[in-house]
This record gives structure tokens, C-alpha cells and sequence, in this order.
């Protein structure tokens, strides 16, 4: 699991709950929200004002333009799928300038 640090944790459930397009999965302690991606995979976001802001992970999507799309109608700002060295990928900020990148 990758893990985000926030300041504001209803704030990420927010951005995060858009992003993944569902609630969290679990909620195993106070300060604690988890996504489930897969069997093995999945996203941690910690309340832990002091370390807000550097964190990052890539996640693989399988439809990454129609992503963009989504996450533009639903109001997450982006600049749009960029060309890689060998993969595109759509950068994308957390409310406290975590980094999320997703690829295809």
C-alpha cells in the first residue's frame, strides 16, 4: 500500500472518494482511510499534518483518457495526458500537493 500524509482528512476522503469513484474501503483507525485497488494494491491516507504534502504513487489504469475525462467532469484539475518516454501518464495533486500519477 502507498501511503499519503494530509492536514485535512475529510478534505482527502473527498478528493480520494472522487478520484477512486467510491468510499473508502476501510477505516481501520482514527486518522486512517484505505482504498483497495486490488488483491495487492492500494491507497493509505494518514491525518498527519506535519508530513502533509510528500507523499506520491503511480497507478496503472486501464482506460486512461476516459480517467481524464471522468476526473475532469467530476472538477479534478489536471493538465491533461502527457506522452512518457515509454507510457502516457496523467499527473494529478491532492488537495495538500500529494502526487498521484496515473499511467496506462
Amino acid at each position: 500500500m502507498t501511503n499519503h500524509r494530509v492536514a485535512d482528512l475529510a478534505r482527502a476522503e473527498a478528493w480520494y472518494t472522487t478520484l477512486f469513484g467510491r468510499a473508502p474501503d476501510t477505516r481501520p483507525m482514527d486518522g486512517l482511510l484505505e482504498w483497495h485497488l486490488t488483491d495487492t494494491t492500494g491507497v493509505q491516507v494518514w491525518l498527519e499534518p506535519d508530513a502533509a504534502g510528500a507523499s506520491g504513487c503511480t497507478l496503472a489504469v486501464a482506460d486512461l483518457d476516459g480517467v481524464a475525462d471522468a476526473l475532469t467532469a467530476a472538477g479534478i484539475d489536471h493538465e491533461g495526458v502527457e506522452e512518457a518516454t515509454s507510457l502516457r501518464i496523467l499527473r494529478l495533486g491532492d488537495p495538500d500537493g500529494n502526487r498521484v500519477v496515473l499511467t496506462d
